[in-house]
């Protein structure tokens, strides 16, 4: 059994991703302050992380070597999957979880809504209508590739909405809160569930 798996257990892991494209390491603690420490050499992506530290109540180390001399596609992407990797291994057999989780976040006329469900499936539907291609020297695209590396790896279903906004930094800045927030709801401990695994299946 995964030593993360019982209930009470610390919920933290340590992944590394070393590619001829990336070098990734990535530390996480699902029941942290919000701490966060990033180094990913793509400062809005660095922005974007601590939204999810913060609001999502987990403590985030990310350190990255990237090829950004091509572009920060790579680098982006594998954050991504290394991030799904260690909630992957930080949930264990995801004993007591509430499973699903859902938030609304708003940022002046921005408004984004994510669900997420602890599936132990991958699936991600991405619905943001970016209004403009770049956001400082960030593109918008990889918002896309940073959710589908982690939903991919962290086996989980994520749906993503931007019901309004007209910033594009404002889009992409509810969109990561958002996530947080529903992210810090499915991994909660049901303090009713004891042991039990949410699933009529008895898996996840």
């Amino acid at each position: 059994m995964n030593e993360n798996a019982a209930p009470g257990a610390p919920r933290k892991a340590r992944v590394e991703r070393n590619t001829a494209e990336t070098r990734i390491a990535v530390e996480v603690d699902l029941d942290g302050t919000g701490r966060a420490e990033l180094a990913t050499g793509v400062p809005f992506l660095d922005h974007m992380l601590d939204q999810v530290a913060r609001h999502g109540m987990v403590d985030l180390v990310v350190r990255a070597e990237g090829d950004l001399h091509i572009d920060a596609h790579h680098t982006v992407e594998d954050i991504g999957i290394t991030l799904g990797q260690a909630v992957r291994q930080a949930l264990g057999d995801k004993q007591g979880l509430t499973r699903y989780g859902h938030a609304y976040v708003p940022l002046d006329e921005a408004l984004s809504r994510v669900v997420v469900d602890l599936s132990g499936r991958p699936g991600l539907e991405f619905h943001v209508p970016f209004t403009r291609a770049m956001i400082g020297a960030f593109d918008v695209d990889l918002a896309h590739e940073f959710f589908q590396g982690f939903v991919n790896h962290a086996l989980v279903t994520v749906h993503v909405d931007n019901l309004r906004g007209r910033n594009a930094h404002h889009q992409a800045e509810t969109v990561f809160k958002a996530f947080a927030r529903a992210l810090r709801m499915a991994v909660a401990r049901d303090p009713r569930a004891g042991a039990a695994i949410p699933s009529t299946k008895g898996t996840l």
